[in-house]
């Protein structure tokens, strides 16, 4: 009787006493010789006609019940992983695990993260080192400053920092250090970061400089007696005077200009004009680190001395019709035939109007085509350099 019931149990679920003995817990373990039946057998010979309009296999069973994948991964014999994963679970139970995970986890371990597929290992913060800078000091960035600073005795060098690299840069990075070696500067390999946070993310290239700031000159050491017979009045001279020019690259780019063209002087005045920041030497790709900058703090009384000793007083305008009392001509008219200052003014405001009335001619660049209403004037450095141009060429062909 108990026979006759279990194979009434093993009919109604599909089942044989014949492969019953295969089956556990559900799971099937099947040989790689044993082949699957078809689904929809023919039935067999005197076979179950109702089995077979419900697709049986023709003696009247159910095919055996299809398992979950991951059910048939972890119970395959062959299988590498041999147990369910986290990937396998349902997401309810990966985040009420990760839940868990992380509230057992001990505070002296490494933090988890548990998403969605997984978990990875979350990297922790790293703050940039602090380096304490010398007082007085200041941080001079880019490959052309920093060479130029280590080339020169202009400037009190403390320390070098270079970036940690590889590669094509490692060549350059060593070039610095034997730069510093013969100047005596202790050299620091710091990563990126502490490069960004030393010169504010500014770009730096790889290369900072602890040093001293650099100063301008003072306008008696411009005119000592030993210069006289350099600036004769019998040889072409061009000083470029610099009134209240604010933007630290506008004066980075007028003295990489103006030390390109053979300006023989910069002079600026002192009243709301830029320092010589390491913004300033970035911007004239070192040229400041290399040429002399002077500055004063009475620009009319400069300018009144110099025309008493012969030499033309020059301003520049964007806007003709603006000047008053002083004759406007174009830069390709002028004619350089003594020693001549030119007067580059504000950013906005151009020159003043006290200046204006200091300067023999005004100097204009004739646009190259009508211009719309709003655009009508250059950048302070590229109009200054246009100028400096049609003056200094006519040097070059006097010269030839």
């Amino acid at each position: 009787m108990g026979h006759a019931l279990k194979s009434s149990v093993w009919m109604a679920v599909g089942l044989s006493p014949a492969n019953c003995s295969r089956w556990c817990g559900g799971v099937r373990y099947r040989s790689t010789r044993e082949q699957r039946p078809p689904p929809f057998a023919p039935p067999a010979a005197g076979g179950d006609e109702e089995g077979s309009r419900q697709g049986g296999n023709g003696g009247g069973r159910l095919p055996p019940p299809a398992l979950p994948a991951f059910s048939r991964a972890a119970a395959d014999p062959r299988s590498s992983r041999g147990r369910l994963g986290p990937q396998s679970r349902p997401l309810q139970w990966r985040e009420s695990y990760g839940r868990a995970a992380r509230q057992a986890a001990p505070a002296n371990r490494e933090p988890w993260s548990s998403r969605e597929g997984g978990f990875s290992k979350k990297r922790p913060e790293r703050k940039p080192l602090a380096i304490e800078r010398t007082k007085g000091s200041e941080i001079v960035f880019g490959i052309a400053p920093c060479s130029l600073a280590l080339s020169q005795s202009r400037r009190d060098l403390f320390r070098l920092f270079l970036k940690q690299s590889s590669g094509s840069r490692r060549l350059v990075m060593s070039e610095f250090v034997l730069q510093a070696m013969a100047r005596g500067v202790p050299v620091h390999h710091v990563k990126r970061r502490e490069l960004d946070a030393l010169c504010r993310g500014q770009v730096h290239q790889g290369v900072c400089l602890e040093a001293s700031p650099l100063r301008f000159k003072s306008l008696e050491e411009a005119e000592k007696p030993g210069l006289g017979d350099e600036e004769s009045l019998n040889r072409q001279l061009i000083w470029l005077v610099l009134e209240q020019i604010q933007d630290p690259m506008n004066v980075g780019a007028l003295l990489r200009s103006a030390y390109f063209l053979g300006v023989d002087r910069v002079v600026t005045s002192q009243r709301n004009s830029c320092p010589l920041t390491p913004t300033v030497s970035k911007a004239s790709s070192g040229t400041v680190e290399v040429f002399d900058v002077y500055s004063t703090d009475d620009l009319q009384s400069f300018l009144k001395a110099k025309t008493a000793e012969g030499w033309e007083v020059v301003g520049t305008v964007s806007k003709p019709e603006d000047v008053e009392n002083v004759p406007v001509i174009s830069c390709l008219e002028f004619r350089w035939n003594k020693p001549v200052i030119i007067v580059i003014g504000n950013e906005g405001d151009g020159i003043s109007l006290e200046t204006q009335l200091l300067c023999q001619r005004m100097l204009a660049i004739p646009p190259g085509r009508a211009l719309h209403p709003g655009i009508e004037s250059l950048n302070v450095s590229v109009a200054t350099g246009i100028v400096l141009h049609s003056i200094c060429s006519q040097k070059l062909r006097h010269s030839d």
